[in-house]
């Protein structure tokens, strides 16, 4: 749906906002500036905090429903339900922020302006923070971002639901331990051809009404003061209404870390001077100083608050409660029954299958009479959730959805094999579970082993509980023993069904080629268990896809400071990786016929396919497109448009996507976008078009070569 706003309405309430502006000191100003805005009374403004978190739900507040963590529902490759997600995240905000005015509540956490999505490329599986990302590729992160900010911003023609921030601009995946002085040098071909999409997109597209800079400094600018990006590019180029944030405390890095100034008075002016509006820190209170040193003008201090007070009048914060619709939104809408369900039908989408040797998924309770569930994440509830999340009124683990699936008709018998990472559990001696799970497996008809991370092993720098203290991983190997107890687990002879809980890619070479069955199921949110347990038993089919990589090891990484892309994702890749980007199997099988063209290229590309379910039971599927230019040193194919469909049993659809230009462009050593005439492929089908992809679902995917003259 396209999102249209009033732009008269907007106008005014830019007068409205310079105004109120006019009236305030400038000492008030400044402490406008902060995020821990304080009220001024005689303007009849109230205390504000601009710090909130909503990447799969609202966070840190209390109870709210906890969706899938965001690289879960990229993998699930829907636009409309991620538009879904955020739309019911920003009701579940206005139900909490509404009650929490009312008992004159204004602490952090608590407003309506939302720090999210974080659009950042996951160009390195070691990256902690990854799993907050929609993935490594450009255009599918753009597409889920512009949805998602749609649904969080809402389509009233004169109020935002909530205000969305993209982030973190730009050029930022790690490493997370130096972060605050790290300078990620990027050419301008990788810097808009991989880095920059995406953002441009949530801009252009979603109008977002907020953007976060990073902590790193790119080409040697800081990112929250850099005038390349925050001048030239977002308002220069792609003439960006809304404000700029910084990260938390990354203007103090200005002059501590990155030693590209002297003292806060410096660091605070060269950010607002390039277009950073409101500092996550307190940074900004030296912009007084600042001024008494001509380092900054009034009129420059004016111009981020009238940008920050627009923004808090187009919540509708300054008129009565009776004119904003949302205002009218009760804290009966959080956590409700709706909420639930839609969070079980999005984690459903998520899952993604990844081997099912001989159809042993999906399992028939009824030729079962006991079942092993063996893993550190079987019943790990730290597992369901990823980071920046709220609190859930219920989770449900693996072990207590399979419970609560099976009831009594089946026996469970459960062990946690071993520690997520250490190598021993408690004080015994290493491997101290080894025999109560080999009793379980002698137990069991067949075994579910639920293994992987969870966010205390991935995560952000300085997260409470993480094991690796920087966030990053050290390598993408199973941690601790759990491949170890793998082993003894497959040696029983028993079938074996392994279920992934991790937000990045994992190396797990062992277990393709002695698992039967493999199931990445990430972090699936609170009704993750629930979910999972009806995939394995079939009461739906897994649908998701990768949006990932998964690299066969380590060693084929480029090293993780290079932020050239050579090399990395599925775009780069030199390499066969274990799993490819856009792969994931389904219970059914589908086939497509009749694929046409029409249109021309330069002007917009029509693709219809008629899909066919063929197999034995409904499904969702991805239809996707990749383009490639035939030309040497040019990408590999690329993602340039999907669509996920339902379809009955036996059911054919035609399906309809459209290439734009953009499509078929790609960007030359000065970061400029040209179509050249030439040769291009274009591919269609359910999966991307590499010999690996061809290699683990036995079928080719449509080609189809065309001329641009």
């Amino acid at each position: 749906m396209e999102l249209v706003r009033n732009q008269s309405k907007i106008e005014e309430m830019k007068r409205r906002a310079s105004a109120l502006v006019a009236e305030m000191t400038l000492e008030e100003k400044v402490f406008q500036m902060v995020h821990e805005a304080p009220a001024i009374k005689r303007l009849n403004i109230k205390a504000y905090n601009w710090w909130n978190e909503g990447l799969h739900g609202v966070a840190r507040a209390g109870v709210a429903t906890v969706f899938p963590q965001a690289i879960s529902m990229a993998a699930a490759f829907h636009e409309d339900r991620m538009e879904e997600v955020g739309d019911a995240i920003a009701t579940e905000a206005r139900g909490k922020f509404n009650v929490q005015q009312e008992f004159g509540d204004t602490g952090i956490y608590k407003g309506l302006t939302f720090w999210a999505p974080n659009i950042n490329i996951f160009r390195d599986p070691r990256w902690g923070r990854g799993h907050e990302t929609y993935g490594e590729d450009p255009y599918l992160t753009g597409r889920l971002a512009v949805r998602f900010i749609e649904g969080l911003q809402g389509h009233d023609e004169n109020y935002m639901k909530v205000a969305a921030c993209a982030k973190h601009l730009a050029v930022h995946s790690g490493p997370e331990h130096i972060r605050h002085e790290f300078n990620a040098e990027v050419s301008l071909q990788d810097l808009y051809e991989t880095y920059l999409p995406a953002f441009e997109m949530c801009v252009k597209e979603a109008k977002v009404e907020a953007v976060m800079g990073a902590y790193n400094r790119l080409n040697g600018e800081p990112c929250c003061g850099s005038k390349t990006l925050l001048q030239d590019i977002l308002r220069g180029e792609w003439e960006f209404d809304g404000h700029v944030t910084s990260d938390c405390f990354a203007v103090r890095d200005f002059y501590q870390k990155h030693h590209v100034t002297d003292t806060p008075e410096e660091s605070a002016a060269l950010a607002v001077r390039n277009g950073c509006d409101l500092n996550c820190g307190r940074i900004f209170t030296s912009l007084l100083k600042a001024a008494e040193e001509g380092l900054i003008t009034e009129e420059e201090i004016d111009r981020a608050v009238i940008r920050l007070f627009t923004t808090r009048i187009k919540l509708g914060l300054f008129d009565d409660n009776k004119k904003v619709p949302y205002s009218q939104i009760s804290y009966r809408d959080v956590d409700s029954k709706e909420m639930r369900e839609l969070n079980l039908e999005t984690a459903r989408e998520c899952l993604v299958l990844l081997k099912n040797e001989d159809h042993l998924l999906p399992l028939d309770k009824s030729k079962i009479g006991t079942i092993g569930i063996i893993g550190p994440n079987a019943d790990n509830r730290h597992a369901l959730v990823g980071n920046y999340e709220g609190t859930a009124s219920r989770y449900i683990t693996i072990l207590e959805g399979f419970e609560d699936y099976l009831k009594d008709d089946v026996r469970i018998f459960y062990s946690e094999g071993c520690h997520l990472y250490q190598e021993k559990m408690g004080m015994g001696e290493k491997n101290n579970r080894i025999s109560e799970v080999q009793a379980v497996c002698k137990e069991s008809d067949v075994i579910i082993a639920c293994m992987g991370l969870d966010p205390g092993l991935e995560g952000e720098a300085g997260d409470k509980g993480n094991h690796f203290a920087s966030g990053d991983k050290p390598d993408l190997l199973l941690p601790g023993i759990q491949e170890e107890v793998l082993k003894v687990i497959v040696k029983s002879g028993k079938p074996v069904v392994l279920l992934l809980h991790s937000g990045s890619a994992l190396a797990i070479d062992w277990a393709q080629e002695h698992i039967p069955a493999i199931m990445q199921c990430w972090y699936p949110g609170a009704q993750g268990g629930r979910a999972i347990a009806e995939a394995v038993f079939g009461e739906y089919s897994p649908s998701g896809k990768l949006p990932v990589t998964f690299y066969k090891r380590t060693q084929e990484l480029p090293e993780f400071t290079d932020y050239s892309m050579k090399g990395r994702t599925y775009r780069y890749l030199e390499t066969e990786p274990l799993y490819p980007f856009g792969y994931g199997l389904t219970y059914t099988e589908f086939s497509f016929s009749d694929i046409k063209f029409s249109g021309d290229p330069t002007d917009g590309l029509t693709v219809s396919a008629v899909v066919k379910n063929t197999g034995s039971m409904a499904a969702w599927e991805v239809i996707q497109i990749y383009v490639k230019r035939e030309a040497k040193d040019t990408p590999n194919p690329q993602l340039k448009g999907f669509s996920k469909v339902f379809f009955e049993q036996g059911e054919e659809k035609e399906i309809k996507i459209i290439l734009k230009p953009d499509a078929f462009a790609l960007c030359n050593e000065e970061g400029q976008k040209e179509i050249l005439p030439g040769r291009y492929s274009v591919y269609v089908g359910d999966m991307q078009p590499d010999s690996r992809s061809e290699q683990l679902t036995g079928k080719k995917v449509w080609r189809q070569e065309i001329e641009i003259v």
